[in-house]
């Protein structure tokens, strides 16, 4: 009865994981081939491809004026029917360029066959997803500077605003809210620039290197490069249709950033929950319990901070696919596609999130002021002070404070609660003017060196970005 019951679900396990296999070896291949599933979205750029393909081989006389006019009619066509979600998709044709090539073919006969002379898969292919992650770090840059612009305004409107500054997630040195959030303005802005950079590296195009040896007809590479937006034609055919090292760089770049948007998560993450209440989100970015009516979860965040995972993976993903591949062009490198389409998608998403967040919080000042004098935060204002005014080495100083910190606790006071009899027992040169800079005000006020926290710094740093990205 066990054994009969056990081949029963093994029975239908096997319908459930593998049943789409059972035609055998042929379906097999065509599933684990095929690419139209997700290259589709190549289909832009693949037309984009095409139509300076066909205006070239036009240009040199390999195709007749007439032929060039109807495949840019009938790619145009196509273009309208993929758009209103009316095209034929075929697994069977396996991707998206011949998906769009055999489509072209029915609609306008032998003038569609012509279409891809002097050009192979291989180049077609590496030349369409050039110009996909070159939209996406396009569309990605704006994003960027759109989260940057978000910070900035908020750190201008809370440049005085006092917050606890942590090292080690403990109460370091008071620092100003908007200071804060300029940090992550500096990083999202090197993130602009990693993105920027891999641009210009990556904006050459492999039209013309055929399958790996270049091709025997006279065509013009410069044209369809400056056709496409290209800065020149790549130098090597072999280079040229075996490269994704700007796919590469562009998950690198996508990874760092989450990383970053990940850090800033995590911070709304701590300062929503209950212990820190800096900041509170709306019901725009937050969402109940199923079972606890007082809770406020800050799901938004977290699912950035999720988010890096894939985008890490992705990166580490096709690392991986690459490392082994001699050249040229091997069928491995079908898999660079969707973690570049997936990782694009959840970094476009996260910078979307992170921004709405930064517009939609409402910060808690007084809170933040509360816990920014807390901890004994001034204890390095206080050391300062007696290098500065006592002239005592800073070492000196700094074992002077550790004790009058260890006096304040004590007590369970801070150190600007201290009399000045108690500080005077511990280094008699102290005067009055001390608790002048044991206030938070005092403290970030003073932090005026270049890249500092003091309020005047915050603004005008604020005032600079806002400027820049205006």
């Amino acid at each position: 009865m066990n054994d009969t019951s056990d081949e029963t679900n093994q029975s239908k396990a096997n319908q459930q994981w593998g049943g789409r296999f059972a035609a055998g070896p042929a379906a097999i291949m065509r599933d684990i081939n095929a690419s139209i599933g997700f290259d589709q979205k190549l289909w832009r750029q693949d037309i984009r491809g095409s139509l300076a393909h066909a205006a070239m081989l036009g240009k040199i006389g390999i195709l007749v004026p007439e032929d060039v006019t109807a495949i840019a009619a009938g790619l145009e066509e196509i273009a309208g029917e993929i758009e209103g979600g009316n095209f034929p998709f075929s697994v069977e044709l396996e991707d998206i360029h011949m998906n769009i090539e055999a489509r072209l073919t029915d609609r306008i006969g032998e003038a569609g066959k012509r279409l891809h002379t002097a050009r192979s898969r291989n180049d077609q292919v590496a030349t369409d997803f050039r110009l996909w992650v070159r939209d996406a770090i396009d569309g990605l840059t704006a994003q960027l500077s759109d989260a940057m612009r978000a910070l900035a305004e908020r750190a201008a409107a809370h440049a005085a605003d006092p917050m606890p500054g942590f090292t080690h997630l403990q109460t370091a040195q008071p620092v100003t809210f908007g200071h804060h959030l300029l940090a992550y303005v500096e990083m999202l802005d090197r993130d602009r620039g990693r993105l920027t950079d891999s641009r210009r590296r990556m904006n050459v195009a492999p039209l013309g290197s055929a399958a790996l040896a270049g091709t025997s007809f006279p065509i013009d590479r410069d044209m369809t490069a400056a056709a496409l937006g290209f800065d020149r034609p790549s130098s090597n055919s072999l280079d040229a249709v075996s490269d994704r090292d700007f796919a590469l760089e562009f998950l690198s770049a996508a990874a760092i950033s989450a990383m970053h948007l990940s850090r800033f998560a995590e911070e709304i993450v701590i300062w929503c929950s209950a212990p820190y209440r800096f900041v509170r989100l709306s019901d725009a970015f937050t969402t109940g319990s199923s079972i606890m009516p007082q809770k406020r979860n800050p799901d938004a965040a977290e699912l950035v901070r999720a988010k890096t995972g894939r985008i890490t993976g992705a990166l580490v993903g096709l690392l991986t696919v690459m490392k082994g591949l001699p050249l040229a062009y091997a069928k491995d490198m079908q898999e660079d596609k969707e973690p570049v389409f997936d990782a694009a998608e959840a970094w476009a998403l996260s910078l979307a999130a992170t921004a709405g967040m930064v517009r939609d919080l409402t910060p808690d000042t007084t809170r933040m002021r509360e816990f920014a004098g807390s901890g004994f935060a001034t204890a390095t204002d206080l050391a300062d002070w007696l290098v500065r005014v006592l002239k005592l080495p800073f070492r000196s100083a700094h074992h002077i404070t550790g004790t009058l910190v260890g006096v304040a606790e004590k007590k369970g006071v801070d150190l600007a609660d201290l009399t000045l009899e108690e500080m005077r027992a511990v280094e008699p040169g102290i005067t009055a003017e001390v608790f002048s800079v044991l206030t938070v005000e005092a403290s970030v006020a003073s932090r005026v060196s270049h890249g500092g926290t003091a309020p005047a710094n915050v603004a005008r740093e604020a005032a600079r970005w806002l400027e820049a990205l205006a």
